[in-house]
């Protein structure tokens, strides 16, 4: 028998095919189990290569590798996987999505490809899931009022998995335009039984919000400490640079801080590393990684008045879990297109 006859058909997953395996509030789940993992020490999680090319080359865009190696406890089966995927900020006024590559799940007990998966649609889905499973553990349990700060690619699955998280009862939504915002609003409204509006700016969202998800290209502040109520819980998700940044520095200074990944926080993230340049905060006041939530050695918040961050980056481990949930979930339903390569 050849070498190539041996070899395990690999699964393909377009967009639409991830998105019938695997609904939001599916996924939520699939992360909680990935970060209790990454509590116990069951996924080995190197940091994220980024290659962005000079400004004088006249790259539009840049390049992300993260790779991941999960273990069996980790994820029902020992695989490596990585998603190299890339991020053009230009691309939502095309229409596009910003994000765009691929996810490969390799086997961990022979290393043969499993399976290329659509990354965009992975990348969406595992970041709003992380938000609401942030959102479960830190939110009041009493929070029903959403303020969604960007109407782009994201905010259609962080609606989704923030309505999965809480009961909401009302949401409020803010872009870079009211026109903007009215129309990912009129998009959405059928879907929901709760109350969608448009609201004219960040702060007329957020004034009265229990909730707060920003999803953003920002590179300065659009948040700012002052607009937030007492016991607000605010999830920092757009910005994944140093480069970018959502909320002010006032904000990260005055909240129960609480972080993906310490290690990736204090190197990637522009709202720490902008803060932190300004004295006010360092790494001591990271309360916690969600996945000591999790496995509950870290009790989350500690006071109702309390403001609580979230500060999501995203993690190669994130995408490789759930690709690993998506590839047993096609196998199991004969989903996707088998190809020998």
């Amino acid at each position: 028998m050849s070498a190539t006859a041996s070899t395990p058909p690999v699964l393909l997953l377009d967009a639409a095919q991830v998105a019938g395996l695997m609904p939001v509030a599916d996924a939520i789940p699939v992360m909680s189990d990935m970060f209790g993992a990454l509590a116990r020490g069951q996924i080995h999680l190197p940091l994220r290569q980024i290659v962005r090319p000079p400004d004088a080359l006249g790259a539009k865009g840049m390049l992300g590798m993260m790779p991941a190696f999960l273990g069996s406890a980790a994820s029902g089966l020992p695989v490596y996987g990585a998603k190299v995927g890339t991020f053009f900020p230009g691309n939502s006024a095309q229409g596009k999505d910003p994000h765009q590559g691929c996810v490969l799940l390799m086997s961990g007990e022979t290393g043969e490809l499993l399976a290329v998966m659509n990354a965009a649609e992975i990348t969406g889905i595992r970041t709003a899931a992380v938000t609401g499973l942030a959102t479960r553990l830190l939110a009041r349990h009493d929070a029903t009022r959403l303020a969604l700060i960007g109407a782009g690619h994201q905010a259609h699955w962080q609606l989704a998995a923030l309505a999965a998280a809480r009961p909401l009862r009302h949401v409020r939504v803010a872009s870079r335009s009211l026109a903007t915002a009215q129309a990912f609003v009129d998009k959405e409204q059928p879907n929901y039984g709760f109350r969608l509006e448009a609201a004219g700016s960040v702060e007329a969202a957020v004034r009265d919000a229990d909730i707060v998800v920003t999803v953003t290209n920002a590179t300065d502040p659009v948040l700012q400490a002052g607009w937030l109520a007492p016991g607000t819980h605010v999830n920092l998700v757009g910005s994944s640079t140093p480069r970018h940044r959502e909320a002010d520095t006032a904000l990260m200074a005055r909240a129960q801080l609480f972080v993906d990944r310490r290690e990736s926080t204090i190197n990637e993230s522009g709202d720490y590393l902008a803060a932190a340049a300004e004295g006010r905060i360092g790494p001591e006041d990271l309360h916690a990684e969600l996945g000591e939530l999790v496995i509950r050695t870290h009790a989350g918040r500690t006071d109702a008045e309390a403001v609580t961050v979230f500060k999501s980056l995203g993690m190669g481990a994130q995408d490789v879990a759930l690709a690993a949930a998506l590839y047993q979930r096609a196998q199991a339903a004969g989903v996707g297109t088998r190809a020998t390569i």
